[in-house]
């Protein structure tokens, strides 16, 4: 299995440690699930003068970059926010191992006409290489981990596989 820890990984670590590992052994239930799909049209549609997703070493993928070094990640509501904020800082973090510093980031949710500005700290830094350290290890699980029922779940495009 590759090495490679992908912003969506760190932003399923923070979901749902049970999707992560669906995610990272190519179980992949999203194509199909409406919430997607609607958060795919909204980062279609929003902020169409700004060049989009920006792929760097098939690791990140960010949605937009502005020119005064602000990478923005669009997301559809704040019902997950923490999760979105790791995402980002784990851009910063990943671009800042890679000689790339200085930038900052925003969290944008068009639907509600608001931002947040997410910061990467040292203490950041260190909790980032911890969750790496977890996400290596869902990695080499032969089987998911057990199930922990949200709230979050009866929205979740991996709903049936883990409840039916």
């Amino acid at each position: 299995m590759e090495k490679r820890i992908t912003g969506v990984m760190i932003y399923y670590y923070f979901i749902c440690k049970r999707k992560l590992w669906y995610f990272v052994h190519e179980i992949n239930m999203e194509n199909e699930n409406e919430n997607v799909m609607l958060g795919k049209l909204l980062d279609e549609n929003s902020y169409k003068r700004n060049d989009k997703h920006i792929n760097i070493d098939n690791v990140i993928n960010i949605d937009f970059i502005r020119e005064q070094k602000e990478l923005h990640e669009i997301k559809k509501s704040r019902a997950i926010e923490e999760a979105g904020v790791w995402q980002v800082k784990y851009y910063l973090y990943y671009l800042k191992q890679r000689g790339v510093d200085g930038l900052k980031a925003k969290i944008d949710y068009p639907l509600l006409k608001k931002n947040l500005v997410v910061e990467l700290t040292e203490e950041d830094e260190k909790r980032l290489n911890e969750v790496i350290q977890e996400i290596e290890r869902t990695k080499e699980q032969a089987q998911p981990p057990r199930l922990s029922s949200q709230k979050i779940c009866a929205k979740c495009a991996y709903h049936d596989l883990c409840f039916i």
